[in-house]
């Protein structure tokens, strides 16, 4: 991310990291926006839990909202942590909604970023 990108949030809740939030606002300059939104955004955060629903309909709605260069960072408890998500999960869920995985990293110490991209055309 870098200054000037619109970010989508999705899930925020009381157990979200304040100061990794922080960090990315620092960077992009801008507030984020909530799912009332009807702006094309550059990224999308979801942050995701066991139980939160079915992540495949999650990722599909966030990508109506994403231009074509943009990533969706699926934000998961890391294990041991209440809400662990299965990293087999992100990976199925991933190419069903069009997406490639590219990374995933940890992004504050109880939680772990894996960075999503639309699949190029001609790519299975």
């Amino acid at each position: 991310m870098k200054k000037g990108d619109l970010v989508l949030e999705v899930g925020r809740g009381d157990d979200c990291d304040s100061k990794f939030r922080d960090q990315l606002a620092a960077i992009t300059q801008t507030q984020f926006l909530d799912g009332h939104t009807q702006e094309v955004v550059d990224a999308v955060i979801i942050w995701w839990r066991d139980g939160d629903g079915d992540l495949v309909d999650e990722l599909m709605d966030s990508l109506t909202y994403l231009t074509a260069e943009g990533a969706i960072w699926v934000l998961t408890p890391k294990v041991n942590r209440e809400g662990h998500v299965e990293p087999s999960e992100i990976q199925d869920a991933a190419p069903t909604a069009g997406l490639s995985q590219t990374s995933t990293i940890s992004v504050a110490p109880d939680w772990t970023a894996t960075r999503l991209v639309a699949r190029k055309a001609g790519k299975r």
